[in-house]
């Protein structure tokens, strides 16, 4: 039985940093509803898509932009979440601190892109901040945390045990994670425990044409997602852990659906529904997490399926 990990990065921006308080409520309704001419393809259609197949999310969401627009927005994607039934986490994206109303920290004024841009105790702070908002937005207890952008490090990790959480998922070996400090050397493709937390990498593959990819829905072809999953399965692999947004499901402008990914996605819920024997989707909570001593090496895609999904991507820009 193989672990998988459906991970959501809940999420919005205003397009921009010019002007953003007249911008926000397009914005909002935009990355979190979705509206199209055929109806709703944001967070409640996923909801709807993974609660019809009776999967587990875990939906890791951002909360320091409420510090620039207020509670209200933060507790209505929570309790879109919560009314679903599907698992919270913590997502920091840091380039709302200079944007806060009130300011986060001592003298920091600047755009900083990345968690890993901060010092120790900056992130110890944020996070702290960061779950704090959760809470009183209504989240029960979190225990895992993703950095936005993957931007995390070592001080990333330390933060966190100081701040009671013990799972993280922020390394991604394709952006990051080499060189974020964890196991330096070495690709890191399984749970490995670091300073008293234990590290779920995203799941990363080398595709036909050599290159590491990580196991995104638009990112990957659905053939790919489904023969990773066998491999990971037949290899006895602990964990395979996969990511999607919020408007992942739209196009680019965020005015339709891309019809590409909402049939990877539908397709790939149905795939692990009807293989509930092979394979567990479930979230962090009550996890109990099993490191492993040794890494593996990445897994591999056929050149085919790389092929199958560059053609995809060819008729994917029609709807950008």
């Amino acid at each position: 039985m193989l672990d998988v990990f459906m991970t959501v990065d809940v999420e919005l921006w205003c397009d921009g940093w010019h002007d953003i308080d007249a911008k926000f409520a397009r914005a909002f309704e935009r990355y979190v509803y979705g509206p199209t001419s055929a109806g709703q393809y944001g967070l409640p259609y996923e909801l709807t898509v993974l609660g019809d197949h009776g999967l587990a999310g875990v939906f890791f969401v951002e909360s320091l932009f409420s510090t620039r627009f207020g509670p209200g927005p933060l507790a209505e994607i929570v309790n879109l979440i919560g009314q679903a039934k599907q698992e919270i986490q913590l997502h920091l994206h840091t380039e709302w601190v200079d944007e806060a109303l009130t300011p986060l920290l001592e003298n920091v004024r600047e755009k900083r892109q990345h968690l890993r841009f901060f010092s120790l105790r900056e992130q110890t702070r944020l996070i702290s901040l960061g779950r704090r908002l959760l809470e009183e937005a209504g989240v029960g207890a979190v225990s895992a945390f993703r950095a936005g952008n993957f931007g995390f490090n070592l001080h990333t990790i330390t933060a966190l045990a100081a701040n009671g959480l013990s799972l993280d998922t922020s390394y991604n070996a394709t952006l990051f994670g080499l060189d974020s400090g964890v196991l330096p050397g070495t690709i890191v493709v399984e749970p490995v425990e670091c300073g008293g937390v234990v590290e779920y990498p995203m799941t990363v593959f080398v595709d036909g044409t050599g290159r590491l990819r990580h196991a995104q829905v638009t990112a990957c072809s659905y053939s790919e997602m489904e023969g990773l999953l066998w491999l990971a399965l037949e290899d006895r692999r602990q964990a395979f852990v996969i990511l999607f947004h919020n408007f992942e499901l739209l196009n680019r402008a965020k005015n339709a659906a891309d019809p590409v990914v909402v049939d990877r996605f539908q397709r790939l819920c149905s795939f692990l529904d009807r293989n509930r024997d092979s394979f567990r989707v479930r979230g962090f909570n009550g996890l109990q997490p099993q490191p492993v001593s040794r890494q593996p090496a990445p897994l591999v895609s056929p050149l085919w399926k790389t092929g199958v999904r560059m053609l995809e991507e060819v008729y994917r820009r029609r709807y950008k």
